[in-house]
């Protein structure tokens, strides 16, 4: 009988675990769901028009502003997950961000704390979720284009710790109905992943064009002080592009290593 009990109990809890999730939803396919998460909300509908930042918001004059964005129409997964209170949001955010990068996603746009704006317009105006009011200090947002054959989707993700503590990760997946153009990342941004994995891996990038080289020297135009090495069959067309668009030579050294496309590595 205590054997059948504890086999009940372990059942029970089992159970418990799988109807935690709000009733229908599931993770997104190409985001693996933190340990210890729940899903508070979800939505799924075709024919949804979006726009998604590429900069902080603000509200001015009643109006929403952007400094950049992106807008598209196509089947959205919206999923929003409460969080163990055993790990921090940003914990959580770095993680579902590595393993969207592990599969070859390019970052289009990535703010931290109040450089992202108020939390309140992004709860409220952006994605709808008054549940993702928080601290604007403790929130943190993402736009990422999918590898192939997914490129033509994106994924936002969003993270923020309320003023309970409670931290929560909301994440939208939006596969458009028709091809997406090229989309640039912006400065910062880059500056940013370079600056937090030492490298940047621009496979697609293979000879330098205009709007590219003009990106990645804003970008390290931003920091002065970095130096890199750049490696791939046209590293060294690459160098001499970024020196027309005024970063310094001494900055820019070619290194041997293979890598497909450009690999812009940091040097400490």
């Amino acid at each position: 009988m205590r054997c059948l009990s504890v086999v009940g109990l372990v059942l029970a809890l089992a159970s418990g675990a799988a109807s935690a999730d709000v009733p229908g939803s599931h993770d997104l396919e190409v985001l693996p769901r933190f340990p210890g998460s729940k899903i508070v909300g979800f939505e799924q509908a075709a024919d949804q028009e979006r726009i998604y930042p590429q900069g902080s918001i603000r509200r001015i004059s009643g109006r929403l502003r952007y400094e950049r964005e992106v807008a598209l129409q196509g089947q959205l997964t919206a999923v929003t997950y409460e969080l163990p209170r055993s790990h921090s949001a940003d914990e959580v955010f770095t993680a579902a961000r590595k393993a969207l990068q592990a599969q070859d996603a390019e970052l289009l746009y990535w703010c931290q704390g109040r450089e992202c704006g108020s939390s309140s317009l992004w709860a409220n105006a952006v994605f709808d979720q008054s549940i993702l009011y928080g601290s604007d200090d403790q929130q943190a947002y993402l736009l990422m284009r999918l590898a192939e054959p997914r490129q033509n989707s994106l994924l936002a993700l969003y993270s923020i710790t309320r003023g309970n503590k409670r931290a929560y990760l909301h994440a939208e997946l939006l596969e458009a109905d028709q091809p997406l153009a090229d989309l640039l990342p912006t400065p910062a941004t880059l500056l940013r992943q370079l600056k937090s994995s030492g490298e940047l891996r621009l496979a697609k990038r293979t000879t330098p064009s205009e709007a590219w080289v003009a990106l990645l020297a804003r970008s390290l135009n931003l920091d002065s002080t970095l130096r890199v090495s750049l490696s791939g069959p046209e590293a060294g067309a690459w160098r001499d592009a970024l020196i027309e668009q005024r970063v310094r030579a001494a900055r820019l050294e070619l290194a041997e290593q293979e890598a497909p496309g450009l690999r812009v590595t940091l040097l400490r």
